[in-house]
Formats: structure tokens, C-alpha cells, sequence
């Protein structure tokens, strides 16, 4: 019965984005091909009867994915953080999605608390509130424990939403499968490896105790940053359904005038946004991926309050290294170094011309960095650095256009709060602090002597690695064009092995 029910929901997804009017933008902002297009329109144009009206208020696309349902707003949400699939405009457009649905009532809410935590709310809490917040996923209640009296936040998530969720990611999966079929060139945006993407990010959001981890880790890495706080986990009272933090009071940043008037300063707040972003990305390599202003608050002493912790990024080390040479050659406008880096870290393919890059960069950055601070957009940036890696065969790398479009999402809090910020003027500290103690000599013998760590682990089979890498090359036959790549690659090894030794034994 899977298939048939399959075909029925993409039937509908199709009949309410015909009937909504979102069908021409999503389909231009896919750049679908030509037959993906003509099939999408005919059934959406001949089921368009059978289509969800939505909220006129809204435009097109966010009135079809809102109409849908739950499972389609966070996908929405997903999409926005992928600029190189639905194409900047349409990315910067879903990431308004706050994903605001009507609240589950309160027995139901009680019920979940009680099944979850096995006690029911009034045995742990004094007071237990109405829903202060609704998404797709969950709402949260303010309560008061019992046993202490601390104000706390409690997220529930909704009945039933686990298999709601099943249902219509299998039909994701469904879709993305028809549309590879119907034309392979589509295959470049690797549709089933977003959904599979998708998949994973709300397996993380059904399972609480996955954002609280999250949750917990954030706070230890950003415990010492000034002017930065994220609420503390309440284990005791967190399981699979419920999460449990201690309350954050603090203004929405989504408030400006609010702000002003508990006395904020509104150019500071969107500078430490910006900062503490960075700080985070590149120092700790986790970073929150959702900084919406929904998510964030001030408190009454100034500082940023981080909430909601479902959706994270994290950056390895070498790629954190990449990303603050990427950033620091734009800020420094030395575009044939941003070229070296993305050739030096694997990015574009060796067969290009470095140059021929370096030029078409800084076509890219001059028209930005050449205007005033209101102007200059990380956004219009992206979207002709999109352009360009793509014309020079850059292959898509998540992890960095994750990192990109949290960095265009904290720009448009900064801006929404002083509109004349300049988001490098703002970034350059952080970055040039991060540069310093990461690339310098310092660093390189950190590195050093992580790898003679490594090494000395496996001293003991010192000995045979070096006598098998002697056999292999004894009277070897003779290697095929381009040379035995593997025994060079013993000889490397062990040549470095034994000068690692070498260092050690003699200092």
C-alpha cells in the first residue's frame, strides 16, 4: 500500500503548489529540467482541485510548505540552509519559517510528560503554564519545580508526530527517486542524498535527549565567553519526548524596539552575534545552526541568551583552517590566496586554472567589498561564489554551506538590529585571532606532537612495517606508468617513521 499512498501525497504536495502559486518560483529556483517541469505542471495544473488553500497572506512558497504540514515546514527549514539546491533568493526566503502551528492541548501535553518521566507534572512541578511556544516538532511550557522552586523550560513534543514524520519522509524518499528517474541530469542537486540529509536532522529532533546532548556540549564549550549564555540541561527531567532546561528570561531579538526600550545596544548585540558565531565555529567546530532571531534573546545585563538546539553544525579542524583562510583572504580582498587555499584543500579540481580562479573571485568580491557597509551582503556574496565554484567544478561541500548560510542568517540578525552593520568589519577579529593561534609555528608543533603521539602508539610494529616495506621493494617488478604509487607510499611512511624516531632519540 506504500506506493499508492506515496503517489497520493506527491499528487497533493503537487496540486497545492499549483494551486498556491509556488509551483513556477520552486520549480525556477530548483532550475529543474525541462521534462521535470512540463510533468510537475500538468499534474499540479490537473489535481490543482484537490490542493490545500493555504494562508493568502503568505507568498507562494511558504503558504504551499505551511498548508502541508509539519513534516514539510521543517523540511523548508532544511532547504534554507542549502542555498546551492533552491538557489539563494528562495533560501533567504524559506528561513523566515519560524515554524508557528497551533499548540497540542494540555491533557495531551501531561499525558506525554507523565509517560516520558513516569510521574505525573504535578508531582514534580508547582506550576506548569499553557504553551509559551508552538512548532512542528514540539512546544515548550514554563513551569516551577517542585523540589526547588527554579523556573524552568519544558519541551514536549507533539503526539503522534514520530509516525506523521515516517510517513512523509518515505514519500520524500519516493519523490526524489521518481524525479532521478525521470531525468538524470537532476541527479547533480543529488536529491536522495538531501532527503537522506533531511532524515537525519529530524531523527535528531524527535529524540530529545539528542538536543540535549547538543544542548549540554554548546554550554561547556561557551561557558567562559562573556556575554554569551546557554540555559543549563536538567537531566533528571529530560528523556526520548521531554527536555528539560532552566529558564532564560530575556527580550526576543526579533524585537528591536523592545530592546531599545530595556536599554540595549542594538550595534553592540549584532556585533557579538556575529563574533560569537565565529568564535564558536572556529574555535570549537560546533556551532549552532539555527540562529534565527527566534532563537536568540538578551538578557537584562546585555548578554546573548541561545535557544533551541535541534539543528547544529559541526567543522573539522583542517576544515575550520580552510574556512578562516577562505574568509581572511575576502576580508584582505587577496583573492589569488582564496584561490590557492580552495585548490591546496582539495576543493576545486587540479586540472583548473588557479588564475583563471583567482580572477573569477574576485569578480566575485570587488562588486561587494567596493560598496558602503548597507550594501555589502553575505547573501549576494554566496550567491555569485556559488556561481563561480560551480562553472570551476567545485563539488558540494555540506558541512561548509551549512557554516555559509548560519553565517547569512547571522548577518540578517546583525542587520536587523543596526542596518548599517558591516558584517568583515565585524568578522575580522575573530578570524585574525583564530588565524594567530591556529596557523602559526605554535600550532605546527601541536601538530607535531599529536602525530608523535600517534606514532608512538604503534612503535612496536615499527620494526615489521619498515622490514615489509623492505621485502615489498626487493627486486620489484617493474611498475606500471605513473610508478608502485604503494611502495613509494611505504617509503614515505617509513621515512618519516624513522625520522619521527629520530627526533625523539636525539631531541
Amino acid at each position: 500500500m506504500r506506493g499508492p499512498l506515496n503517489i497520493w501525497r506527491l499528487v497533493r504536495i503537487g496540486a497545492t503548489f499549483e494551486r498556491t502559486g509556488a509551483m513556477g518560483q520552486a520549480l525556477e529556483a530548483l532550475d529543474a529540467p525541462r521534462l521535470v517541469r512540463i510533468v510537475a505542471r500538468v499534474f499540479g495544473w490537473s489535481f490543482k482541485w484537490l490542493g490545500l488553500k493555504g494562508d493568502p497572506t503568505r507568498p507562494p512558497v511558504l503558504r504551499a510548505i505551511t498548508a502541508l504540514g509539519p513534516a514539510y515546514i521543517k523540511f523548508g527549514q532544511i532547504l534554507s540552509t542549502r542555498p546551492d539546491i533552491v538557489g539563494t533568493d528562495l533560501a533567504y526566503e524559506l528561513r523566515v519559517l519560524q515554524d508557528s502551528l497551533p499548540p497540542f492541548s494540555m491533557e495531551e501535553a501531561r499525558a506525554e510528560i507523565e509517560a516520558d518521566l513516569g510521574r505525573p507534572p504535578e508531582s514534580i512541578f508547582d506550576m506548569f503554564s499553557a504553551p509559551v511556544a508552538a512548532a512542528s516538532v514540539a512546544q515548550v511550557h514554563r513551569a516551577v519545580l517542585r523540589t526547588t522552586g527554579q523556573e524552568v523550560a519544558v519541551k514536549v513534543l507533539r503526539p503522534g508526530i514520530d509516525q506523521a514524520f515516517r510517513k512523509d519522509i518515505d514519500a520524500f524518499h519516493f519523490a526524489a527517486r521518481m524525479i532521478e528517474f525521470i531525468s538524470p541530469s537532476f541527479r547533480r542537486l543529488r536529491p536522495t542524498d538531501v532527503i537522506s540529509h533531511f532524515e537525519s536532522v529530524v531523527k535528531g529532533e524527535l529524540d530529545l535527549r539528542i538536543e540535549a546532548g547538543n544542548a549540554d556540549e554548546f554550554r561547556a564549550n561557551t561557558l567562559d565567553d562573556q556575554g554569551f549564555r546557554v540555559p543549563q540541561v536538567i537531566w533528571s527531567l529530560s528523556a526520548r519526548r521531554v527536555m528539560t532546561m532552566e529558564w532564560a528570561e530575556g527580550v526576543n531579538m526579533g524585537d528591536p524596539e523592545a530592546l531599545r526600550g530595556a536599554g540595549h545596544d542594538l550595534n553592540a548585540l549584532g556585533v557579538a552575534i556575529v563574533q560569537a558565531f565565529l568564535r564558536q565555529a572556529l574555535r570549537d567546530g560546533l556551532f549552532h545552526a539555527d540562529m534565527h532571531q527566534g532563537n536568540l534573546k538578551a538578557a537584562a545585563n546585555g548578554d546573548i541568551i541561545a535557544l533551541d538546539f535541534g539543528i547544529m553544525g559541526t567543522i573539522d579542524e583542517y576544515t575550520r583552517r580552510v574556512y578562516a583562510e577562505i574568509l581572511i583572504g575576502f576580508i584582505r580582498r587577496d583573492y589569488r590566496r582564496v584561490a590557492e587555499v580552495h585548490f591546496e584543500a582539495g576543493y576545486v579540481p587540479r586540472d583548473q586554472d588557479v588564475e583563471a580562479f583567482a580572477k573569477a573571485l574576485r569578480s566575485v568580491g570587488e562588486p561587494i567589498f567596493g560598496q558602503d557597509a548597507t550594501k555589502i551582503s553575505m547573501a549576494r556574496l554566496l550567491g555569485y561564489l556559488f556561481d563561480v565554484t560551480e562553472r570551476f567544478g567545485m563539488e558540494t561541500r555540506t558541512e561548509l554551506i551549512l557554516l555559509q548560510r548560519t553565517m547569512v542568517v547571522v548577518e540578517g540578525v546583525g542587520r536587523s538590529l543596526n542596518p548599517t552593520l558591516n558584517i568583515w568589519v565585524a568578522a575580522r577579529p575573530v578570524v585574525e585571532d583564530y588565524i594567530r593561534t591556529s596557523l602559526g609555528p605554535r600550532t605546527a608543533l601541536r601538530d607535531l606532537g599529536r602525530t608523535l603521539e600517534v606514532l608512538a602508539r604503534f612503535g612496536p610494529k615499527l620494526p615489521r612495517l619498515v622490514e615489509n616495506a623492505l621485502l615489498r621493494t626487493a627486486d620489484p617488478p617493474a611498475p606500471p606508468p605513473g610508478g608502485n604509487r604503494w611502495s613509494w607510499s611505504l617509503w614515505l611512511v617509513s621515512g618519516f617513521l624513522l625520522g619521527a624516531v629520530g627526533m625523539i632519540v636525539f631531541g
